[in-house]
């Protein structure tokens, strides 16, 4: 299995208790979490991404451990190499595209080494940006600024990519052009997706198996395609 996930997670927010109950494991390239707002979907990406402590459990990527409570096990999210895409890319917005894309290899000193520049620049050609390489997040659209997030994810050649509804601030024509550009991107790397959404397109589009969540819990697992003719049937 690339991707084996169990954790338990309570959640206390305004005077409320939130229950997170996640088992799951994935042993294709991609993976969604479908369900509906609240369910708990962001919350699991952002355990595997280390920006969450589960209270108990445990989650491995391609048998890399980086989460067991039985064994105090805890990595770090600088040392697990996830790339990880935020529903509102979270782009620095004093930043150039070029910068953004960089930060994740810069150095303390904020130089790069000649290598890693080169590396930058293949990265932004790859998705098309490199001609908005100076340019600050404030002046580029909103697919341009979603390619630039994408880029910083990827640049670093992560073991594993986590993407949080990375489509449900582009207006429809725009989702389903970068849908086919992320999908072209995808192709060419041997790494495993997760990615949150509750868009059945996005489902129908990038396939693999869908983890469908429901009120802090997996409910069940199923194929895309079995997915698509349930909805073809409700339909």
């Amino acid at each position: 299995m690339r991707i084996v996930v169990d954790i338990q997670k309570t959640y206390c927010c305004g005077g409320r208790e939130f229950h997170l109950d996640a088992a799951f494991a994935v042993s294709g390239n991609r993976a969604v979490l479908f369900g509906a707002s609240g369910s708990g979907k962001t919350l699991t990406l952002r355990a595997l991404a280390g920006l969450l402590r589960p209270d108990s459990g445990s989650i491995s990527v391609d048998g890399r451990v980086f989460f067991d409570s039985a064994q105090d096990v805890f990595v770090p999210p600088r040392l697990r190499r996830i790339g990880y895409v935020f529903q509102d890319y979270a782009l620095f917005p004093h930043l150039t595209v070029r910068q953004n894309v960089a930060f994740g290899l810069s150095p303390l000193t904020g130089r790069l080494t000649p290598q890693a520049a080169e590396h930058v620049q293949k990265t932004l050609a790859l998705f098309g940006i490199e001609g908005l390489a100076d340019l600050r997040p404030a002046r580029i659209s909103g697919g341009q600024r979603q390619r630039v997030a994408l880029a910083r994810a990827l640049v670093c050649e992560p073991g594993a990519l986590l993407l949080d509804e990375p489509f449900s601030a582009l207006d429809i024509p725009l989702r389903q052009k970068v849908r086919a550009e992320l999908a072209g991107i995808l192709s060419r790397l041997d790494i495993p997706l997760i990615m949150v959404t509750h868009d059945p397109a996005d489902v129908a589009f990038f396939g693999g198996e869908v983890v469908r969540y429901g009120e802090g819990r997996v409910i069940d697992m199923h194929s895309a395609e079995d997915m698509r003719r349930s909805m073809v049937k409700v339909a």
